[in-house]
């Protein structure tokens, strides 16, 4: 069964609305599902999706009625973070502050534990 873990991992407001808005227009739920994969140039990578419903394990975090889920797995090596939307001259992302990550990327999109 899913759980809420609000401690555990974050979304600010910044994100919650972006992925507001990115529900509205594509009609989906507004859930986003924050993976952790193999790859990228730090070993591991953040993978970000809209989903349409959170997984019997999933861990749930919840700011202005937007969802965060993250899997098990994918908790171990983002607990205590917080997802954040940030635009800047050099675009606009979703930026994770993972205090698990003792290296990352330039590009802030793979870390190594």
């Amino acid at each position: 069964m899913a759980s809420t873990l609000s401690q555990d991992i974050a979304l600010t407001a910044s994100a919650a609305a972006r992925v507001a808005a990115i529900a509205a227009k594509q009609g989906k739920p507004a859930l986003l599902r924050l993976s952790v994969e193999g790859g990228g140039c730090s070993g591991f990578q953040y993978k970000f999706e809209l989903a349409d419903g959170p997984e019997g394990d999933d861990s749930i975090a919840e700011t202005d009625g937007v969802r965060l889920v993250v899997d098990p797995v994918s908790l171990g090596l983002v607990r205590g973070a917080s997802v954040d939307f940030v635009e800047s001259l050099g675009g606009a992302a979703f930026r994770v502050t993972n205090p698990q990550a003792a290296s990352g990327c330039g590009c802030g999109t793979s870390f190594s534990v």
